[in-house]
């Protein structure tokens, strides 16, 4: 059996991949030509959802545009099934014509787009680069989110009660009293709670715990429906 398609291109791996699962090998071909041109990227190409998991790039974080109708075992499906829940990947969709049920089950998956088939590799690069600016974003908050995770759970349980009541705008007196220790008490656990999470000052320590409490909050992926943020049509339907 002949090894499946697969192209890599790309002069760093600093940042997110973009990963083309593409079976027409003119289409994936034209894609891949226009992402890795005069751009600093990695773009990896693949003719099936098998040959992409066999080759474990799913481990690259990035951008991901898969055909829905895939050969062999893997459908575009249970591809993104495999990816369910990878914060990491933000993934596009493309067919030529979808049920209603077909497209709904695919933004329900996590699709963040469904793209017109077949491709236009210059609505492609559009798509793809503004992802990638989103993605780079969500990276770097992720990243502050661990930096700022990891610096407050040095706090001692009561350290972290206390620091709650300090964002919550409680003043020595306060807290003090919410839990039924002297003002120097919770002076003395302020201080502590500086040192333990490396903050020169209150507001340092306010940010961490904001950092922390706000990408928390975040949901998931949000959808665009039909290509609408880069001007192109959705799969008939």
């Amino acid at each position: 059996m002949p090894a499946p398609a697969r192209s890599i291109a790309g002069v760093s791996d600093s940042g997110g991949h973009i990963h083309l699962v593409l079976p027409d090998p003119v289409e994936r071909a034209a894609c891949f030509r226009l992402l890795a041109r005069g751009a600093n990227r990695v773009v990896r190409s693949f003719a099936s959802a098998d040959a992409w998991l066999e080759a474990q790039d799913g481990a690259r974080g990035g951008i991901l545009l898969l055909r829905w109708r895939q050969p062999g075992p893997t459908s575009g499906a249970a591809l993104l099934d495999r990816i369910a829940g990878r914060g990491d990947l933000i993934a596009f969709v493309a067919a030529e014509r979808l049920s209603f049920d077909e497209a709904r089950a695919i933004l329900r998956a996590g699709a963040r787009d469904l793209l017109p088939a077949p491709l236009d590799p210059r609505l492609v690069r559009r798509t793809v680069e503004a992802a990638l600016d989103e993605w780079r974003e969500r990276e770097r908050a992720a990243a502050r989110h661990r930096e700022a995770a990891a610096r407050l759970a040095a706090l001692t349980p009561r350290e972290r009660d206390i620091l709650e009541a300090v964002a919550a705008g409680l003043g020595n007196k306060a807290i003090a009293r919410r839990f039924d220790l002297s003002p120097r008490t919770v002076e003395v656990h302020r201080a502590s709670m500086m040192r333990r999470a490396g903050a020169a000052s209150v507001a340092e320590l306010l940010r961490l715990h904001f950092t922390v409490e706000q990408e928390g909050a975040r949901g998931g992926n949000p959808v665009h429906f039909g290509a609408g943020a880069t001007g192109g049509a959705a799969p008939r339907l």
